[in-house]
């Protein structure tokens, strides 16, 4: 984002507007922190601002400062059409390419209002007038720190805006161990503490408050866990069935891909989950060091994302899925040796 780029959107802002915050499908930590820092910030200069996300988004995630006033698309569809169609801004956030907003992806394609991307994704699609993209970065939570930085407004930071861009980075980072972690963000951290982002509250809403049945699904996921050791490779699958006996609950599976990557000597790891709601498999990739599951993901699984974590799907049953992904190891063999 250039100088020039950040004083026009300094003039849009310089007058109340009607701003709507899009994220992408199935929020994660970063979608929603992002979302509510900015909804904070437009908000506390005076804009009419409405966060709408795609769909639900996991319960541990429901404590945030402001979520309450988020609109789900699908289930409140007519009150965000309206605020979609009234926007003079449209924001979007954590994601760079329609399609990933899911059933929102005709309607923001056919709006005129003017669009603002902030990302960190690979090969942005070229919709927004304004965009900040930058796939070094951790998150787009500290994005949205260096955004309000740019305007000149990191003053306005406080204790709401300070927990949501906290949840985002942390989330995205495993904890601030992912190697985009670097000494600035930890910097942001800082600050983000010092104007009352609360880091042990923060940390047990998220990670500390397991029900019973997530953990008992986490121990048939384990009990699931493959090793092919000649690729460094380890996957997890979890079918309806298994998903239906322990009661899944959306976000339920978030993160148990980083069991299989944990293991010693291993550096790609899958997970393979049915989903019946859309009749797809959906695929998680995590990796060490070089080697790119972004790549993977988008020659092989319809999807895409950062090197070392990326998302996918396949149409196929999962057996199927599994022995797709199997079969195409052996082009990466050379690179995951390497790695």
């Amino acid at each position: 984002m250039t100088k020039q780029d950040i004083s026009e959107i300094k003039s849009l802002l310089a007058s109340p507007k009607k701003i709507v915050i899009v994220t992408h499908k199935n929020p994660d930590g970063d979608a929603i922190g992002s979302s509510l820092a900015l909804f904070h910030y437009l908000t506390k200069i005076n804009h009419f601002v409405t966060v709408i996300t795609p769909n639900d988004y996991p319960d541990f995630l429901k404590w945030v400062p402001g979520q309450d006033l988020i609109l789900k698309f699908d289930s409140q569809n007519s009150q965000s059409v309206e605020a979609l169609n009234n926007a003079d801004i449209i924001f979007t956030l954590d994601f760079n390419a329609f399609h990933r907003a899911g059933d929102m992806e005709n309607t923001l394609a056919e709006n005129k209002s003017l669009k603002i991307m902030i990302d960190h994704h690979q090969q942005p699609d070229p919709y927004a007038k304004y965009t900040y993209s930058d796939v070094s970065m951790s998150s787009t939570c500290e994005m949205i720190y260096n955004f309000i930085e740019m305007l000149g407004d990191l003053d306005h930071l406080d204790s709401n805006m300070a927990t949501a861009i906290y949840l985002g980075i942390m989330t995205d980072t495993g904890s601030f161990r992912f190697n985009s972690t670097t000494s600035r963000t930890h910097r942001v951290i800082a600050d983000l503490i010092d104007k009352g982002a609360e880091n042990t509250f923060i940390h047990n809403q998220v990670y500390d408050t397991n029900s019973y049945n997530r953990l008992q699904l986490l121990g048939c996921a384990l009990s699931n866990l493959k090793v092919l050791p000649e690729y460094r490779a380890a996957y997890i699958t979890l079918t309806l069935s298994e998903l239906q006996k322990f009661d899944y609950k959306k976000g339920d599976t978030e993160g148990f891909v980083n069991y299989a990557l944990s293991l010693n000597n291993i550096v790609l790891a899958a997970i393979f989950i049915e989903d019946a709601q859309q009749n797809i498999v959906k695929i998680s990739l995590r990796s060490k060091g070089d080697f790119s599951v972004n790549l993977m993901s988008r020659s092989h699984f319809e999807g895409g994302g950062h090197t070392n974590a990326a998302g996918g799907k396949s149409d196929l049953p999962i057996k199927e899925t599994v022995e797709k992904f199997i079969s195409i190891l052996p082009q990466y063999k050379s690179a995951l040796n390497e790695a």
